[in-house]
């Protein structure tokens, strides 16, 4: 299962990466072929057909891959920075600091993240920074709650209490002793965030909320959508980036929990 997610993950980054060579990006601007058919349906010449302003679906499919990519990783290392950061402060010192902070990760975790997404992109403006900054403190509580759990349990093995009892830093402690056995726990979550991160930026762009000048799989289905493709019967403008989507989260997933088999001890025995 992980090897095939992977294989689906190498594949749409190298799309990402060779966008330029795969699909010119004059493709995305309908003044550079102003002679192409306006919804035409799939053919040799346009093998994903076009859209309502005669662009290739095949040429935004591939330039917004790149961007969906981006703005799902650059979120995810947002998320990545603040999660497990607090779960490993709350964990480690405990007391009143704990309270507070899982006092305030209680706070994200019990209100809707669509809703709260969508006030935070009303209020910053539609753009690609955005997109990542909200997605990226929406997302960490869960993260945070998974680390604090693993530290509780890592600072009270008996390796910890004695580098502790010889003097040790908290710093030390942290950095050398408790961050290495949470880490594989952090490497893994990171991978299933990163879906969740690309699923939660189609959401908004799709409800207007991304950036207009960016051509995401999010934005082709809001374009799609709002020029009633999916009651004209044109499918083929719908198809593409929602396949991609769907393809692209299922891998993330498949590698994540493929790397919780290998990397949790107790799945890895049994």
């Amino acid at each position: 299962m992980g090897m095939a997610g992977l294989g689906i993950l190498v594949f749409f980054i190298l799309v990402a990466v060779f966008a330029p060579l795969l699909a010119s990006h004059c493709d995305l601007s309908p003044t550079c072929h102003p002679n192409n058919p306006q919804y035409a349906a799939p053919s040799l010449k346009f093998p994903f057909g076009t859209d309502n302003l005669g662009r290739s679906v095949l040429s935004l499919t591939i330039w917004g891959t790149r961007i969906s990519m981006i703005v799902g990783l650059a979120a995810t290392a947002l998320t990545m920075l603040l999660g497990p950061a607090i779960g490993l402060f709350a964990g480690y010192y405990g007391a009143w600091r704990e309270t507070v902070l899982m006092r305030v990760t209680d706070w994200f975790l019990v209100i809707p993240f669509l809703p709260l997404a969508i006030v935070l992109a009303a209020l910053l403006g539609p753009s690609l920074i955005t997109i990542i900054f909200v997605i990226g403190v929406t997302s960490w509580p869960s993260t945070a709650r998974v680390i604090r759990a693993q530290v509780l349990s890592v600072k009270t093995r008996a390796y910890v209490e004695r580098s502790r009892a010889l003097g040790s830093s908290d710093w030390h402690l942290m950095s050398r002793h408790i961050l290495p056995n949470v880490a594989p726990l952090i490497f893994a979550n990171t991978i299933l965030t990163v879906a969740v991160a690309i699923l939660s930026e189609t959401t908004l762009s799709f409800l207007g909320l991304g950036d207009p000048l960016s051509i995401s799989w999010g934005t082709i289905l809001e374009f799609a959508f709002n020029k009633g493709a999916a009651i004209s019967g044109q499918w083929w403008w719908i198809v593409p980036p929602g396949v991609a989507i769907v393809l692209v989260v299922l891998a993330f997933t498949m590698v994540g929990y493929a790397l919780d088999d290998i990397l949790n001890p107790r799945l890895r025995a049994r």
